[in-house]
């Protein structure tokens, strides 16, 4: 009998001792922020030099993990945060085309929204049931401008300022629907020197000051990265460091590594409602 009671004993000080450690051990450490916040960049060809940074190609094949990733990886990682990244090029060529400017956001969002692929892309119904964070973008040749009409027209492909404008305004009403998702869009990529002319320079970067200063407002779930700031340094034309070439308006990978944690700052504040009050730029 007192043999069972001394096992008793010992057994019952092990058991205190295992659970003050574990007490212990949950106190000291920070919580897991069990939330997690499904992110998806939508983008092509310059977006993906961002996503990729300095990493190059053959190792990104290998691991399937750039700038934008590791970054977010080590986040998580010090934060204790579960924000999940992923890239998508859209829309893809076949069998849309390879074509990401306004009219082809709002063609695909707003004018033939709903619960079914429209040519095989997601519609912002499908979207945002998977994603808490949507970001979009277009590539450079959204500044390959023709001068405006004075009759625009919101179904019209050609890229002109006053038909940006009314594919921009039924986008921001149809992402408005959706509360609960975030979206965050970047101002356009910069066209190089020889790529471009100064008025249509000037038209471009006027376009996306009104994208910043009118389009966009506090207080609701739209967000602005501003990537033709950083492009240009508030010139006009992308900066001939930061271009593969005269005639190639795609970024270097230097200029992408060194922006790439800017686009995760940005996409941070943005999660963690700083948006409205924090650089465009993630500087």
């Amino acid at each position: 009998m007192n043999s069972k009671r001394i096992i008793s004993a010992i057994s019952s000080t092990i058991l205190s001792a295992f659970l003050l450690s574990c007490s212990n051990t949950n106190h000291n450490q920070p919580m897991l922020d069990s939330t997690k916040v499904n992110i998806v960049f939508l983008h092509h060809s310059t977006g993906d030099a961002i996503w990729k940074g300095s990493v190059s190609k053959y190792v990104y094949k290998f691991f399937k993990r750039g700038d934008v990733s590791k970054w977010f990886k080590n986040y998580n990682k010090s934060n204790y945060t579960n924000y999940q990244i992923e890239s998508i090029s859209f829309p893809k060529e076949e069998e849309y085309g390879w074509k990401n400017y306004p009219f082809d956001y709002y063609n695909i969002w707003v004018k033939n929204s709903g619960n079914e692929l429209y040519k095989n892309e997601p519609t912002l119904e499908i979207l945002t049931k998977k994603y808490n964070v949507i970001i979009w973008k277009h590539c450079y040749p959204v500044g390959n401008i023709l001068h405006d009409t004075g009759v625009p027209d919101i179904n019209s492909e050609e890229k002109r300022i006053e038909n940006y404008k009314l594919q921009y305004n039924a986008l921001k009403a149809k992402m408005l629907q959706f509360p609960d998702t975030k979206f965050i869009v970047w101002t356009g990529a910069a066209l190089t020197k020889s790529r471009t002319n100064e008025s249509d320079a000037r038209a471009v970067k006027d376009f996306f000051n009104w994208v910043k200063n009118t389009w966009d407002e506090p207080g609701d779930n739209i967000f602005i990265w501003d990537f033709l700031e950083l492009e240009t340094e508030g010139g006009l034309y992308l900066k001939d460091d930061y271009a593969s070439g005269p005639d190639d308006p795609h970024p270097v990978k230097s200029f992408a590594h060194k922006v790439a944690p800017l686009f995760c700052n940005r996409i941070i504040e943005v999660i963690q409602n700083r948006g409205d009050n924090s650089s465009l730029t993630g500087e």
